[in-house]
């Protein structure tokens, strides 16, 4: 677009579409947010009291030295029910929570106050016995080897520190003598915490559950921002990414490091895009802006400290550097001038952290070697490998189900790959935002491997929920998010044997849900009523 200028004709930059001011709630929707948070808040201590009986507590339980919660730990059947109670409600209390976040109603909850939702759900669970995974009695163990000088790419914990140590008591048993898959930043700074633990594994327990918590804070910082850069309202992105029920479940209960990972990832986009101007296609782009090299090399460095925690992190570069290549002319030059000098700078960074952190480069074989050890069962390759081992079965073949296994994950990686190679191109030619293409191939990566967890689709929905603004992924994201925390019942409850028990727990759950949502319906019966016509949503920008 160009518009004349004393005789001249000067290039205008198109203004991309922001999203709009929302309006405040009114006061029957404010007292329906208050209701919503309070049952929310009423559905996490459940689920906090449920963890001490259902719940993955350690070999030496100090809960069973505290009078009367050391009862859950005697009624494990009573305490799984309540666990399943609390995930009940915090997911309804999620889904009624978003009425006042979609993006096309008129008012909308603003950031302050779905900031304070997100400190009142997790402020319970902060203390608990870790839930659904035993993952972080592994963190320990290999925090431990680092503390006391050892290698832990190379030594298991049963190896390092003996079968009999606290440490590798907690830690399940396929890992025991699996050296550690995770990047040696997290597990230096595990080493630096492991003395204020002392012996003491809760402590520790709480120490690992802060550095997810750091994690959740930095996603909580960044998807706001992101969202607003890119026509997303903010409410929604913290809605539908920080207080999605799997990442209050597995990344605060259950203190998982991957929260630090796509915390540390997310930051990093946000200052390294944040001095860029925002472009769609055809604009003329501006001069370099302050300091805007500055702040692309800091963001290079701290996503380089999210792979040094989890590898997947990694993925944010490449399409990254698309977004740099578009801000300038969006040549096949400009990607090779940007993601050249990116490419070096993050070699830099990690071999720094590799060589401060004094543990190496030991971690790439143990990370690639790992996921090869769990196959899980809602994983589609893993699955796919599963029916058709069957397949020869029954056509008489032999049971080759054990090396299909890790050909159908191979398989799926090269589709993630090409995925993700596709996504690099359409996003370099415009098509789609590269935030867009980062959690499309993110969630390739996840859910096409044998080792898919709840947790991982993640990695996907936290990026795509700051950028993606079509009503069609909030829907598909909201129904998964919903649904695939209840796949995984709290570990550590005692009904091994008796099947009976989690049916029971189940039910036992819907019965108290429903009669939580008959007082919920009598407080703020605004919660339930019919949403009001929506206003229209702005046309999407590409940035």
């Amino acid at each position: 677009m160009a518009r004349l200028v004393s005789g001249r004709v000067q290039a205008v930059t198109l203004s991309p579409v922001r999203p709009r001011e929302p309006l405040p709630l009114e006061p029957g929707e404010q007292r329906g947010l208050d209701v919503v948070r309070r049952f929310g808040t009423v559905g996490s201590l459940f689920l906090a009291l449920g963890s001490l009986g259902a719940g993955a507590a350690p070999v030496i339980n100090p809960v069973q030295e505290i009078p009367v919660l050391r009862l859950f730990t005697r009624i494990p059947t009573v305490s799984l029910a309540i666990a399943i109670s609390g995930m009940g409600i915090l997911v309804l209390s999620w889904l009624m929570l978003g009425r006042f976040a979609q993006p096309s109603r008129e008012r909308l909850a603003s950031q302050g106050q779905l900031a304070r939702t997100i400190a009142l759900w997790v402020l319970p669970l902060l203390v608990i016995p870790p839930l659904f995974s035993r993952d972080v009695y592994s963190y320990l163990a290999q925090s431990e080897i680092v503390h006391r000088g050892m290698d832990p790419y190379v030594l298991g914990p049963a190896q390092a520190l003996g079968v009999a140590d606290p440490y590798t008591s907690g830690v399940s048993n396929m890992w025991r003598e699996t050296p550690a898959p995770y990047g040696p930043l997290v597990l230096r700074l595990g080493g630096w915490l492991a003395p204020l633990a002392g012996n003491s594994i809760a402590v520790g327990v709480l120490l690992q559950r802060l550095l997810a918590l750091a994690g959740v804070v930095l996603i909580v910082w960044a998807l706001p921002r992101l969202a607003r850069r890119f026509g997303v309202q903010p409410a929604t992105a913290l809605w539908l990414g920080a207080l999605n029920p799997l990442l209050i479940f597995h990344f605060v209960a259950g203190a998982h490091n991957d929260a630090l990972a796509i915390g540390l990832m997310l930051a990093g986009l946000e200052v390294g895009i944040r001095r860029l101007p925002i472009r769609v296609k055809g604009d003329t782009p501006p001069p370099l802006a302050r300091g805007e090299l500055l702040y692309i090399a800091l963001g290079v460095a701290i996503i380089t400290l999210g792979v040094a925690v989890k590898l997947p992190a990694v993925f944010a570069l490449p399409f990254f550097a698309v977004m740099v290549a578009r801000r300038w002319h969006g040549r096949l030059k400009d990607l090779f001038v940007a993601g050249v000098p990116m490419a070096l700078w993050f070699g830099v960074v990690l071999v720094a952290v590799c060589f401060g952190t004094g543990l190496g480069f030991g971690w790439f074989g143990a990370t690639f070697a790992a996921p090869g050890l769990v196959h899980s069962w809602i994983s589609p390759s893993n699955e796919l490998a599963n029916l058709a081992g069957v397949l020869g079965i029954s056509l008489n073949l032999g049971n080759h189900t054990s090396a299909l296994v890790p050909i159908f994950g191979m398989l799926g990686y090269a589709v993630a790959v090409a995925i993700t190679v596709k996504f690099l191109w359409d996003s370099f030619k415009w098509r789609y935002r590269p935030i867009i293409g980062l959690g499309v191939s993110l969630g390739a990566v996840m859910v096409l491997q044998i080792n898919l967890q709840p947790w991982y689709l993640l990695w996907a929905v936290i990026p795509l929920a700051a950028a993606a603004g079509t009503s069609r992924f909030r829907v598909a994201a909201t129904v998964v998010s919903a649904a695939l925390p209840f796949l995984l019942p709290p570990t550590g409850s005692t009904f091994d044997g008796r099947p009976y028990v989690l049916p029971f727990a189940y039910v036992a759950a819907i019965v108290v849900c429903g009669g939580g949502m008959l007082i919920v319906r009598r407080l703020a019966p605004v919660l339930l009523a019919k949403p009001s016509p929506p206003v229209p949503e702005p046309v999407d920008a590409v940035s």
